[in-house]
């Protein structure tokens, strides 16, 4: 790093310190470990460990999704993790994202669009019946049938079919290569669809699932506990009784949660953390590693005039500090990324994409020649790692001559503002999951497809075909040249910018649990190996 860029991002630090009132990165020693306890893993459960406890955990917010506790409308990471307590996939992923099976044991590809699934004998949903063809070829027809945000993901289905008693057929038009990682997630999940269609069962308000957990109770935006599924194969091999989660906004306060013991596990968003509780004995602080990534939306329908032009959406972008943002957010822990998260096979290269020259000069002509602007950032509040960002883009835009107006607003009015048509912004930060594979996030860079960007950006027909492109081409070279022009022209475009990845702060009091954590996760799902927790 230049000496003058040192200097910048020195005054940058005093500033995120003097107005988020957090320390601008965990000094090298005390920063959240990424050390492996086994390949592909942060922590590995010890079987000789006590269990059978009470375990608690805390997290940041909860679920709030306008399709209630249905996990097909589901489009939060927050909601896939919780409502995935109870309800399970064909497929899932293992340490190192490959995809793996779950209530599918194996499938078969006759064909580059047929996979005949073969399905688990031993799944029971939590009502004590069993799981049938019937159940798994219904739940993803009903996906089709009433699209949600993630009906895009599983591509182009052209038939769901119960092929036999344990068998399920799914043929698509035309060949779609992150098809077994879209099944993945909490929105694919097998429902009891003979309970639904009879009307037995309101699944906006119950969870009926295969998954481990049966949720007893919840208090929306305070606690959920849940209880083991008895017809579960892993029930009585559960190493704790019942799962307690808090919901508790203040970072400061799941942290001394953890020191004082009242909390097993908690969810850390801030690396200074790691720092406060370096000297709590009883207590391990990790960073996961996500393909998750934060991204800028630049709104080019609603938002101020000026930003319909793609030059000034591009000088915005491309005055960007990214290695700021990792030094003095994340103390260096992270990395930049484009449209297909870094770290990925095919994905694009960040350092390539035409932002990456980092033209302060040329991005200033541009703003010159308009006269200045003055914009709003919206960010919400239940991650204050947000507002560091936007402090750092602060400083980086009116070097060019953008004037930020920082708003921090909770996630309701954030929601309303971002998403509400007409949207109601200039910029906002958010993230995205970085799933297991990378066709799958650039699905949101296509308007008509995601739904919920159609309110802010224009896309092209351009980015489309690219799109489908990687959709439809194998992993490998030609796949990845694909990316990199994906990655590209959406970075030209500048309406969703990527930043960098979003890696989890996680820690848990060592004298009450061994939990198993994996060191990567594309999901969003901290708790994905919980049957394996041991709780005393």
């Amino acid at each position: 790093m230049h000496r003058a860029a040192r200097a910048g991002v020195a005054a940058a630090a005093v500033t995120i310190l003097a107005l988020t009132g957090c320390a601008s990165g965990a000094s090298p020693d005390t920063r959240p470990t990424q050390d492996e306890a086994a390949p592909g893993f942060l922590a590995v459960s010890d079987e000789s460990a006590a269990a059978g406890g009470e375990l608690v955990v805390q997290v940041d917010y909860d679920t709030a999704e306008a399709s209630g506790l249905d996990p097909q409308g589901a489009a939060t990471a927050r909601s896939w993790m919780l409502e995935g307590l109870s309800y399970e996939t064909l497929t899932t992923i293992d340490e190192n994202l490959d995809v793996a099976p779950k209530l599918a044991t194996s499938w078969e590809m006759p064909s580059d669009t047929e996979y005949v699934f073969t399905l688990a004998d031993d799944a029971v949903f939590s009502n004590g019946r069993p799981m049938t063809s019937a159940d798994v070829a219904g739940s993803l027809q009903r996906l089709v049938d009433n699209p949600t945000t993630w009906t895009g993901q599983l591509g182009p289905v052209a038939s769901i079919e119960a092929t036999g008693d344990l068998e399920v057929t799914v043929t698509l038009s035309t060949p779609y290569a992150p098809f077994l990682a879209a099944l993945a997630n909490t929105p694919a999940a097998i429902l009891p669809m003979a309970e639904i269609e009879s009307g037995a069962l309101d699944i906006t308000t119950e969870m009926v699932g295969t998954g481990p957990l049966v949720a007893t109770s919840h208090r929306q935006d305070e606690e959920w506990t849940f209880e083991p599924n008895e017809h579960h194969p892993d029930a009585d091999s559960l190493g704790f009784s019942t799962l307690t989660i808090d919901i508790v906004g203040d970072e400061a306060t799941r942290a001394a949660a953890l020191r004082d013991g009242s909390a097993d596990f908690a969810v850390l968003n801030s690396i200074d953390s790691a720092e406060l509780l370096s000297n709590a004995d009883d207590v391990t602080v990790v960073g996961q590693k996500n393909t998750d990534f934060h991204y800028l939306m630049i709104n080019s329908l609603t938002g101020d005039e000026a930003l319909q032009d793609e030059d000034v959406r591009f000088a915005i972008n491309s005055a960007i500090d990214r290695s700021a943002i990792n030094e003095l957010a994340f103390g260096g822990s992270t990395s930049t990324t484009g449209v297909t998260p870094a770290g990925l096979p095919d994905s694009c290269l960040a350092e390539d994409l035409p932002s990456a020259a980092h033209d302060v000069a040329a991005a200033k002509s541009v703003i010159d020649g308009i006269g200045g602007l003055e914009l709003d950032l919206v960010v919400y509040t239940d991650e204050p790692v947000l507002a560091q960002i936007a402090q750092v883009m602060q400083q980086n835009l009116a070097e060019i001559g953008v004037t930020v107006d920082i708003q921090q607003v909770d996630y309701a009015t954030y929601t309303a503002q971002v998403y509400g048509d007409p949207a109601d912004f200039d910029l906002a930060l958010s993230w995205f999951a970085g799933y297991a594979d990378p066709a799958m996030v650039t699905t949101w860079w296509n308007p008509e497809v995601a739904g919920f960007s159609a309110v802010f950006m224009q896309g092209s027909d351009e980015l489309d075909g690219l799109i489908a492109d990687g959709y439809a081409t194998e992993p490998g070279a030609d796949r990845a040249e694909v990316f990199q022009q994906l990655c590209a022209l959406a970075d030209e475009q500048s309406e969703m910018v990527p930043l960098v990845l979003r890696p989890s702060t996680l820690g848990w009091n060592t004298a009450s649990l061994s939990p198993t954590l994996t060191s990567d996760e594309g999901y969003g799902n901290f708790l994905r190996h919980i049957t394996e927790f041991r709780a005393s």
